[in-house]
């Protein structure tokens, strides 16, 4: 059966999935790439940017080449697609990722103004969906059929998921880091009111990996 998963979402320590003050040069915000330290050593991350190498056989590896597969189609918010705030200005933003994204899968982007889908290289397609964040996984379970679907981020879209009990397992990556502030996942949360409960706790090379479900 098909699943409604995040995985390899990085926080902080003090739970910050995100620094203050996104910009299209800072795009995961002030210190937002130290949440991701764990990430850019492996050959996951490496083979994503069209590089050689990497580690495939540590903890952090491991668990950032799992956060990668299974996915038949992807949610984000529209912050984690571009910076572009208000009414689509023509069709020039077309994602942080070049000509072909990571993806490879049809990819629901949430916001409140309509664009038609466009269609990347390898196989990604964006939807943008204006109906919410039920309209987005429905359409995204239809799209992906047995395979699961990821919820990609960034912090508001997976906390409104969580909120609403959608998301039946959460890997978090947590970073040996203190941001103090940015965007905190867990603001307004009692996951353990929402039926979640930790499965499973792994240190690795950086992170600490925490599965958590339902």
């Amino acid at each position: 059966m098909s699943k409604v998963r995040a995985a390899g979402f990085s926080i902080s320590l003090d739970g910050f999935g995100a620094g203050p003050d996104q910009s299209l040069a800072d795009p995961l915000g002030h210190r937002g790439t130290e949440l991701h330290q764990w990430y850019f050593a492996t050959r996951s991350f490496r083979a994503m940017i069209g590089e050689e190498g990497g580690d495939t056989d540590g903890v952090d590896a491991v668990h950032a080449r799992r956060a990668m597969e299974g996915f038949g189609a992807h949610i984000l918010g529209r912050n984690m697609f571009g910076p572009v705030r208000g009414p689509w200005k023509g069709d020039e933003w077309t994602g942080w990722w070049g000509d072909e994204p990571p993806f490879h899968a049809p990819t629901f982007i949430l916001t409140h103004h309509r664009r038609e889908p466009l269609v990347m290289a390898g196989g990604t397609v964006f939807h943008f969906v204006t109906e919410g964040i039920g309209a987005a996984l429905e359409q995204a379970k239809a799209a992906a059929g047995d395979r699961d679907v990821k919820i990609g981020g960034g912090v508001s879209t997976l906390r409104q998921y969580l909120a609403a009990g959608l998301v039946d397992e959460l890997h978090l990556a947590v970073a040996p880091v203190l941001l103090g502030r940015g965007e905190a996942l867990f603001a307004g949360l009692d996951l353990p009111a929402l039926g979640y409960r930790v499965l499973s706790s792994e240190a690795g090379e950086i992170a600490r990996h925490v599965i958590i479900g339902r």
